[in-house]
């Protein structure tokens, strides 16, 4: 096997510990919301079945909000993130 390296140089990544500390943070406002969803349908199933929105039960609206979410997390974690990288890139810049 021919030892392939990286195609580019990535560099060193300054935005780690902020990229894994708001992961985590947004990992555990998502599992918090996805126990609830599991909380409602052991503790009172029949709630899951009341219709909330245009015909659609509890079970299916807050299961597209739990993908919605998801969605939405990805997109604030990819801009706080850059937002950070092109921070302290611009910092380190200046600094030479």
């Amino acid at each position: 096997m021919g030892g392939h390296g990286p195609s580019t140089d990535w560099g060193e990544d300054k935005a780690i510990s902020f990229k894994t500390t708001l992961g985590l943070w947004l990992f555990l406002l998502y599992v918090l919301v996805y126990i609830g969803f599991i909380w409602i349908n052991v503790a009172s199933p029949e709630t899951m079945e009341v219709k909330v929105f245009a015909g659609q039960n509890l079970a299916v609206v807050y299961g597209f909000f739990l993908i919605a979410l998801a969605f939405v997390m990805g997109i604030i974690y990819d801009i706080l993130c850059t937002n950070k990288e092109y921070e302290l890139n611009e910092k380190e810049d200046s600094d030479k």
